[in-house]
């Protein structure tokens, strides 16, 4: 028996002296399975009990050697691997600048939605989202658009297949509807989005862009405050000294407008953009119908407010002369970092 105990100690002496880990990792390993404290070195020591009195002495001085062996060869390449790894870190200049990190660039579309958000907040108005998948009295009976109003017709919806009830918002008038069916006026809100229309893919036009409108009822609010509050925002966005606005129709506003700023023709391309006249209209404005008013639940009769909608892309488009709005939507990578020196 006591013999069998000698052959196994110094078969792992002999083991520990043939094997040579090549990294810390298989130095890490090699400790446990070796002196850990529940390696080889442990198990040996265990065994001490089992071999005969006369030759405990005997065993004793093997097993500390085997443990010698063993620390001695661990330490010995525990500092050879540290040493290695010093090397390395030397090897390494470190007044070199690092590498450089390739920086993205914000999308036209965010650049020019968070320049129109930031020039309405400075005068008071307050961010307002909502859902994209909207039902049908939000997005149009609400603001004055009944089942059988012909300016349904203005507007091809993508309905859900499941829920015909329910569609992709055409615009972010919606999100007007659900601020005023919730808040009590004062109301001052813009509401950035994208919205969807099912319209034919080309050069001017999507079935998915992005739209800022705009939100204003209190007491006593008039077309004058409108027309201030919006050729504000053209001074401030385009630098526009003289502006106008000619009647139009939306049904959910009334008096209706369409404001264009004077572009000017500096070169052929404000001659295209402006169809020659030098004018160029950005947005839509009017006084909120009563109607709408009384379909979500403020009294026209105390209460009067103004609303406002853009088209992003169509501002992108003009701010930064891109010809064609299916640029915006393909995330070309070589389109894009033109904009890298872009707030």
């Amino acid at each position: 028996m006591s013999q069998e105990i000698f052959d196994k100690a110094n078969s792992v002496l002999t083991e520990i002296q043939s094997t040579t880990p090549n990294n810390a990792d298989e130095l890490e390993q090699f400790r446990i399975r070796y002196i850990g404290t529940k390696g080889a070195v442990k198990g040996l020591m265990g065994e001490i009990r089992n071999v005969d009195n006369d030759r405990k002495r005997e065993y004793g001085q093997l097993v500390n050697k085997v443990k010698e062996v063993a620390e001695s060869k661990h330490a010995q390449l525990q500092q050879g691997f540290e040493a290695q790894a010093d090397a390395v870190v030397a090897d390494i200049d470190l007044t070199a600048p690092g590498e450089p990190l390739e920086l993205g660039a914000r999308h036209p579309v965010s650049v020019v939605m968070n320049r129109i958000i930031d020039i309405f907040q400075r005068i008071g108005f307050v961010v307002a989202e909502e859902r994209e998948i909207e039902d049908d009295w939000h997005n149009f009976t609400a603001m004055n658009t009944p089942e059988d109003h012909p300016a349904r017709d203005m507007q091809d919806t993508f309905y859900l297949m499941n829920d015909p009830a329910r569609l992709l918002r055409t615009h972010t008038s919606s999100v007007q509807a659900r601020v005023m069916t919730t808040q009590e006026p004062p109301i001052r809100i813009i509401a950035p989005g994208r919205v969807y229309r099912n319209e034919t893919i080309s050069a001017r036009s999507h079935c998915q862009f992005h739209q800022v409108e705009g939100l204003y009822i209190d007491e006593n609010v008039s077309f004058a405050d409108m027309k201030q509050t919006l050729y504000y925002f053209a001074k401030e966005m385009y630098g526009a000294t003289k502006v106008r606005l000619r009647p139009s129709y939306f049904p959910f506003t009334e008096p209706s407008a369409e404001m264009d700023v004077y572009w000017g023709l500096k070169d052929e391309n404000d001659y295209r953009i402006t169809k020659g006249t030098g004018w160029l209209e950005i947005l839509g404005c009017g006084m909120v119908d009563p109607k709408v008013l009384e379909n979500c639940g403020i009294d026209p009769n105390k209460y009067t407010g103004f609303a406002w909608g853009m088209g992003i892309e169509r501002q992108a488009m003009l701010q930064y002369r891109i010809t064609d709005i299916r640029y915006l939507f393909e995330n070309d990578t070589r389109f894009l970092k033109q904009f890298q020196s872009a707030l």
